[in-house]
């Protein structure tokens, strides 16, 4: 940068009207060049002497009036740009969309969040309660009949007792604003709760695995039921009993029963 270039652009370099790589350019040269950075002192100075001790001027009240007059008159609203109708169209379309499946989303949660904490809220009344069985039986054949004319389904049951899960009975049961049936198992000192009914009739939302306050609650959906199962049983044993469950289901499905 020459001396010249820098004179010409000094007033802009003090008023910070310069781009960056400008005023890189005019720092440098005035590092380097000692009459240039007199030249910039004395234009300081003269700025400062100006800023204390020249009087504010101010226009007259009527020339204020007819430049505020004659910048209304050039300024014209700006027109908004349109989009084409069908673009609003699908532009409403997919914030319906968005909207719409936000909020199934939020409902099914919210939904299969209820049912769980109705679930196990069931099988914690029903261990603290008179209410843990309604037909005390380890026989299949007496608890099975037993649900008749008291549901609408009739529940499978199963006799686990040759694998370590011996049947203990059923209850019925109200979840979901519907009554269920509730088979009890046992294994060693815990209770197992069995909830099942229709799949079709619903609700069966829910996580494949649940644990809150110490139990486990496993979800699965077979052909004719859905299930739910509760117990304070270790995990692993709990996830063989549903094992046993649903290799059980799937026998009765076929035609020789094996």
């Amino acid at each position: 940068m020459t001396c010249k270039d820098f004179e010409a652009q000094l007033d802009a370099y003090i008023d910070n009207e310069l781009p960056p790589a400008v005023v890189g350019e005019m720092t440098e040269h005035l590092d380097a060049c000692a009459a240039c950075a007199r030249s910039h002192e004395r234009q300081l100075a003269l700025r400062r002497a100006l800023t204390q001790h020249a009087p504010a001027l101010q226009a007259p009240p009527g020339l204020r009036a007819s430049i505020r007059q004659a910048i209304r008159a050039q300024i014209r609203p700006a027109a908004t740009p349109r989009l084409p109708e069908w673009r609003w169209l699908a532009a409403a379309a997919v914030l319906v969309g968005v909207v719409a499946g936000t909020w199934r989303v939020a409902t099914t949660r919210a939904r299969a969040e209820a049912l769980t904490d109705a679930l196990l809220a069931s099988h914690v009344r029903s261990l603290l309660g008179s209410h843990l069985l309604d037909v005390a039986s380890s026989d299949q054949h007496t608890v099975k009949p037993w649900f008749n004319g008291k549901l609408d389904y009739s529940p499978s049951v199963y006799d686990l007792a040759g694998r370590g899960y011996p049947l203990l009975g059923g209850r019925l049961d109200y979840v979901a604003n519907g009554a269920v049936a509730a088979l009890v198992y046992g294994r060693r000192q815990h209770v197992i709760s069995v909830f099942l009914w229709p799949a079709e009739r619903g609700p069966t939302a829910g996580p494949a695995t649940v644990t809150r306050q110490g139990y486990h609650m496993l979800h699965w959906i077979a052909p004719d039921y859905a299930y739910w199962v509760v117990s304070d049983l270790g995990s692993t044993e709990l996830r063989e009993f549903t094992q046993l469950l649903q290799r059980a289901d799937s026998a009765a499905a076929r035609p020789d029963g094996r």
